[in-house]
C-alpha cells in the first residue's frame, strides 16, 4: 500500500504521521511530500521511504497513492499561509485515494464542532483511520 503524507511549514505533523505509520503499518510504503524543503526533510528524517517537495510532487504523489493523509488544509487552496496552491488542493481532492484529513483549527480555517486536541491524539486517530482504509481495500 502506498501512503502519501503531505505537510507544510515545519513538517511537525507530517513527521509524527510518518513515524506512527511506519511503526504501526509494517510494510506500508510511505511517501512524504512537503510544500517546502523543511517539511520534507522532517518527514524524511522520521523514516519516509521516499520524499519530494513542491506542487508537482503533490500532484504526482496523489496519482499513485492509496491513502493520502495530512492536515485538512491540503484540500483548501491557499491554506497553510499560502503554501497549498490551488493545483495541490485540486490534486488531493480529485485523487482516487482515500483521504484521511486531520482537523486543525488554524490559518483562518475553523472546523465547527471539533475541539482542540493534542497532536498526538490526532495522529493516533489518523493512523487508525488509515488502517481501516487499508483493510477496506484488501
Amino acid at each position: 500500500m502506498n501512503i502519501l503524507v503531505i505537510d507544510s511549514q515545519g513538517g511537525g505533523m507530517g513527521k509524527q504521521l510518518v513515524s506512527a505509520v511506519k511503526q504501526q503499518l509494517v510494510g506500508a510504503h510511505v511517501t512524504a511530500v512537503g510544500t517546502n524543503s523543511t517539511a520534507t526533510a522532517a518527514m524524511l528524517r522520521a523514516g519516509a521511504d521516499a520524499a519530494a517537495t513542491g506542487e508537482n510532487a503533490v500532484i504526482v504523489g496523489c496519482r499513485k497513492a492509496d491513502v493520502i493523509v495530512g492536515p485538512i488544509g491540503i484540500v483548501i487552496a491557499d491554506a497553510m499561509y499560502g503554501e497549498v496552491t490551488p493545483a495541490m488542493a485540486l490534486a488531493v481532492g480529485q485523487s482516487r485515494a482515500k483521504r484521511v484529513l486531520i482537523p486543525v483549527n488554524q490559518c483562518d480555517n475553523i472546523i465547527a464542532g471539533v475541539t482542540q486536541q493534542p497532536l498526538g491524539n490526532l495522529v493516533e486517530s489518523a493512523v487508525a483511520h488509515i488502517k481501516s482504509c487499508l483493510s477496506f481495500n484488501s
